[in-house]
């Protein structure tokens, strides 16, 4: 026979209650999902920048170490603006974000040391928070940086570099 202490109430609202928790469970499943891919897509843009960054490193032996260093951190800078902007969400973004650093730090720590300069940071980011014509600017920038400011020969470079790695994390991310 069947005693009282077995029978279970529902509450005042037992399909809200129900529902809510298939939220949490879906919203564990979309965090497990953002926190995959972005790790699977930082790994990725790493991958490529190593790539690049090992050409641009043994591409010509007459380029100093400043001019390498200042195309590395503009790829690192394309890098984190792709991130950013191709990326489904800000999860997605930041976890990207740390994998791709994790990546170069395990895999490639010589050309990880390039990709922290924060003051060189802050004068793209400049740029391209203006808005308008932000691939010029950023050539501009990537100029000023490498001490030929107002090299239009050293302007196309930056802005082709940037408008070049920027389309590899665009196609990477896109790919995932």
């Amino acid at each position: 026979m069947c005693e009282d202490r077995d029978m279970k109430i529902a509450g005042e609202r037992p399909s809200e209650s129900v529902r809510l928790n298939a939220e949490k469970k879906t919203d564990i499943s979309k965090i497990a999902s953002d926190s995959t891919m972005g790790k699977i897509i930082g790994k990725a843009v790493a991958h490529e920048f190593i790539k690049a960054g090992n050409t641009a490193v043994g591409e010509n032996d007459s380029d100093d170490s400043h001019m390498i260093m200042q195309r590395l951190l503009l790829l690192s800078f394309a890098v984190t603006v792709g991130l950013e902007k191709f990326c489904a969400n800000d999860t997605v973004s930041g976890i990207a974000q740390k994998a791709f650093l994790d990546t170069l730090k395990k895999e490639a720590p010589d050309l990880y040391d390039y990709t922290s300069d924060n003051g060189a940071f802050s004068f793209y980011f400049l740029a391209y928070r203006r808005g308008t014509d932000i691939e010029r600017r950023i050539g501009q920038t990537f100029a000023m940086l490498c001490s030929h400011d107002g090299d239009p020969i050293y302007q196309e470079l930056g802005e082709a570099l940037y408008c070049w790695f920027y389309s590899v994390v665009e196609q990477t991310v896109k790919k995932y």
